[in-house]
């Protein structure tokens, strides 16, 4: 029987609805090759559930983590420590299990965990309110041109060309539809070409695009561009490292209209590319604009205390045209993550994890580039990440480090083809100085 049955009958009258004689007519626009239609594509035959619990443990084996390997893996995503009170917590039937809040009144316990992520949020990057999240930092740099463009009525929005290029080419998908012009500020030896972002800057540009640390790690010139922008009447857009709010200046003392950041260093470890975690924060006076939802504090007619769901801007929920984000969610068990990681470390554990990993991260670029061959690509200050110039291709490196059991890092013609001999290496707290010795001692068996 199919998953919904139905009658010939009917299926007859939905194929006419749609208007296609058969269901194979909604099938033309994937090509041909990628269709299995009539195809024997040779599945083995059916398995009992140990025999199949069996085969996907066996086929997991091929993956390998960060607990078999020592990892200097970054761009986007850090392996940080997560006390292991953070899973306990996260792994309870009532956070694990509950369904996303589109009515969260019905429960205080969710209400009062958002409640708290967005005040711990709001604290630690310095800005008067933060949403309940979003998917990733992606998203929630892409929904920050919608905000700034609908504050300043204006049509332009310029990016750093320093950006991730995952970031960018999300941010180019959510503009693609509505025609928004995105425009690159060129980079010059790692940082945002100050010059060239002042020849942008003209009356119908609504704000600029900036992270810090930037993706090559190196820190940009904050103080410049906080005041070009803000003497430029434009959103200033920073996406930033939570965890090095803990020791570098925060978006709020840079006057950032709205800041972003990629929640998973905060207790959520990396997993094949996801869940993340999207932190978007912003003044105040932008509250009824800003994505997603926000859950507040208030008092029932006989004086007790509660949570509320106080604003939701999806157009599922208020009139259509005045929807700011068709974002129906927010990441709730991985905010929940970061809430019960921030109150386990407190303060001082946050500076102490980015103090151990800036400090690591500059003992080993170091170390690397006393090695004949090696150097950093940018003599710049940066905070745990750096680009290393290779002797041979980084990819190969990469591949070579593999039997140290090592992941070196990130090679970046991944995202450009004329950065073949570029390596983008990070260190965070995880990392020994008996791993630092180990990545040096291996770099120079292969080199």
């Amino acid at each position: 029987m199919p998953y919904i049955p139905i009658t010939e009958k009917e299926y007859e009258i939905m194929l006419k609805e749609i208007g296609v004689k058969d269901f194979n007519d909604l099938l033309t626009p994937i090509p041909e090759q990628a269709l299995l239609l009539n195809k024997d594509i040779k599945l083995p035959g059916p398995y009992n559930e140990f025999e199949v619990y069996q085969k996907l443990k066996s086929l997991s084996k091929k993956n390998k983590t960060i607990d078999e390997y020592t990892s200097f893996l970054g761009a986007g995503a850090y392996s940080h420590i997560i006390p292991q009170i953070v899973n306990f917590v996260i792994s309870r039937s009532e956070f694990a299990t509950a369904y996303t809040p589109y009515q969260a009144e019905v429960s205080q316990g969710t209400l009062t965990a958002i409640y708290e992520y967005q005040s711990f949020i709001s604290r630690l990057f310095d800005m008067d309110v933060s949403n309940a999240s979003m998917y990733d930092v992606a998203s929630a740099l892409a929904e920050s041109v919608h905000l700034a463009r609908d504050v300043k009525k204006k049509e332009k929005v310029l990016i750093a060309s320093t950006l991730h290029p995952f970031f960018k080419k999300t941010i180019y998908t959510y503009a693609y539809g509505l025609n928004v012009p995105i425009i690159e500020v060129e980079e010059k030896d790692g940082i945002v070409n100050i010059d060239s972002l002042n020849k942008l800057l003209k009356e119908d540009v609504a704000g600029f695009i900036v992270s810090h640390p930037n993706f090559y790690g190196n820190l940009e010139d904050m103080e410049r561009i906080s005041e070009i922008i803000h003497n430029s009447n434009t959103f200033l857009i920073m996406a930033a490292d939570p965890i090095s709010m803990a020791i570098l200046k925060t978006p709020g003392e840079y006057g950032a209209d709205i800041a972003v950041g990629e929640g998973q260093s905060l207790g959520i470890p990396i997993s094949f590319g996801g869940p993340y975690l999207g932190i978007f924060t912003a003044k105040k006076e932008y509250i009824r604009k800003m994505p997603g939802r926000i859950i507040g504090r208030t008092k029932d007619i006989d004086g007790n205390e509660g949570f509320v769901m106080t604003l939701q801007t999806r157009e599922q929920h208020i009139k259509r045209e005045r929807a700011t984000s068709n974002i129906c969610s927010n990441q709730n068990l991985c905010a929940l993550a970061a809430t019960v990681f921030m109150s386990a470390v407190g303060p001082d554990g946050l500076k102490h994890a980015a103090y151990l990993s800036m400090e690591k991260a500059h003992k080993l670029s170091e170390k690397i580039t006393n090695i004949k061959g090696f150097s950093l690509k940018y003599e710049r200050p940066f905070f745990k990440e750096f680009v290393l110039q290779t002797p041979i291709p980084a990819a190969e490196l990469v591949e070579n480090m593999l039997s140290y059991n090592i992941f070196a890092g990130v090679p970046l013609n991944r995202f450009s083809k004329n950065r073949t001999n570029e390596l983008l290496v990070a260190c965070t707290e995880r990392i020994t100085d008996d791993d630092i010795e180990h990545y040096v001692d291996s770099l120079r068996k292969i080199r």
